[in-house]
């Protein structure tokens, strides 16, 4: 396809799958729940961290980790005795396990009383160069403050090249604002121009037959690659597109 082709055929999914709806089938409705901001950074987080896999067991897994927070992820974050944390010992979501989610718990408590909370330490990341790469390295440096080696899996870390599919996804929930009210527009320090996709199987292997993706390795440099391709639809609001190629990949099987 040549540029403008592809252009109306990427707008044409946006609008198709960008809906209230898709809400509904999506790890997003678990921050959706919330209405506080601090209730819908921290849900969204740690659904976020755990959406890898069958979507139906990642949203159910996120909706009993809420239940296991009093469905207040805020309040229990800071408050939390260490009998409550206890509570979240049998908790698992494939290899994320109970040791993995006290820990989260714990980093989560630290980064709100310490460092003013989720949304400036990504934010104070990203004032350094401009980049997400570099806010997305600053937040693995200090959310990993606290010794917690077995748990540093579940975090990516871009400095070693990830791809960071879950904390982008994260990004674009809290940074994007649009029509349809499926993003949250929170967080105002980030711009949705900056922000890089989430780069999964699923948008890998359409932007690939889409020609937007050359990069056989789904790392960073892939990231920046196919991210770059889409900037040049839309240089204000790339990651829109994430939608139309997940949509491609997940529904309509491209």
């Amino acid at each position: 396809m040549d540029f403008d082709t592809l252009k109306a055929f990427l707008d044409e999914k946006v609008e198709k799958f960008y809906r209230p709806e898709f809400i509904e089938s999506d790890p997003i409705q678990v921050p959706h729940r919330f209405s506080k901001k601090e209730d819908i950074e921290i849900a969204g987080f740690l659904a976020a961290t755990i959406a890898w896999g069958n979507r139906a067991a990642i949203i159910k897994n996120a909706l009993h980790l809420m239940q296991l927070l009093d469905e207040e992820p805020h309040s229990f974050v800071l408050n939390a005795s260490s009998g409550e944390l206890k509570r979240l010992k049998k908790f698992v979501h494939r290899t994320f396990n109970g040791d993995d989610c006290i820990y989260f718990i714990q980093s989560l408590r630290n980064i709100y009383a310490n460092h003013g909370g989720l949304q400036k330490v990504f934010e104070d990341g990203f004032l350094g160069d401009q980049t997400v790469w570099a806010s997305l390295a600053h937040f693995h440096r200090v959310f990993f403050e606290l010794k917690g080696e077995r748990t540093q899996k579940h975090v990516s870390n871009v400095t070693k090249g990830a791809s960071a599919k879950r904390l982008n996804m994260f990004l674009r929930w809290m940074v994007r604002e649009d029509k349809a009210k499926v993003d949250f527009a929170l967080w105002k320090g980030i711009p949705a121009s900056a922000l890089m996709l989430p780069l999964d199987v699923h948008t890998g292997n359409v932007g690939r037959k889409l020609g937007l993706l050359e990069r056989k390795s789904s790392d960073w440099k892939a990231v920046e690659e196919i991210t770059a391709n889409l900037r040049r639809f839309d240089p204000d609001d790339p990651i829109k597109y994430d939608f139309a190629l997940f949509g491609l990949g997940v529904f309509e099987k491209f």
